[in-house]
């Protein structure tokens, strides 16, 4: 009786070790999902680039805690800065569209990222953020760093849920 029990167990455990290979090698080949899509219209033409959050991720990355109008206490939030996106893809305008998943759409003058660390954040205290939290990405203002970026217009600015930028 023992030996059909053992013999049971032994191959459940390799059924179960075959599953677990098979969706590890699944998951590998999954193909990267684009988290942000940036637009840029050049004369009459428009160039369209999408970045996973692997690309976001392979740029360097900064940190800052701040306090937000959203949230109780100081968060820490962790992405690329928003000039190191723009410098990335060799983007020059004056003004950037941002749009959320929602459609919410806000323009952000191209020179906050070059006065500002303003992030791109992909973590909420080093947790990627869910869409209930306001991800995968938000555009985040170092509020405690300039007290100027708490008026109004740079809270707007903050967006959220971000999906796409178009350079203008």
């Amino acid at each position: 009786m023992m030996k059909i029990l053992y013999k049971a167990i032994g191959s459940a455990l390799t059924l179960a070790l075959l599953w677990c290979q098979t969706s590890i090698s699944a998951l590998a080949a999954t193909p990267a999902v684009p988290v942000l899509t940036i637009k840029v219209k050049q004369g009459g033409n428009e160039s369209v680039q999408t970045l996973d959050m692997k690309a976001l991720e392979a740029m360097p990355q900064h940190s800052f805690v701040t306090h937000t109008p959203w949230y109780p206490k100081p968060i820490k939030f962790t992405g690329p800065l928003l000039r190191t996106v723009l410098a990335t893809n060799k983007l020059t305008g004056q003004v950037l569209k941002a749009t959320a998943i929602n459609d919410y759409t806000i323009d952000i003058p191209i020179e906050d990222a070059r006065t500002y660390d303003v992030i791109v954040a992909r973590l909420m205290d080093d947790k990627p953020m869910s869409p209930r939290d306001r991800g995968p990405l938000f555009v985040i203002y170092p509020f405690d760093s300039h007290p100027k970026t708490l008026a109004t217009q740079f809270r707007e600015r903050s967006i959220w849920q971000l999906k796409e930028l178009r350079v203008e």
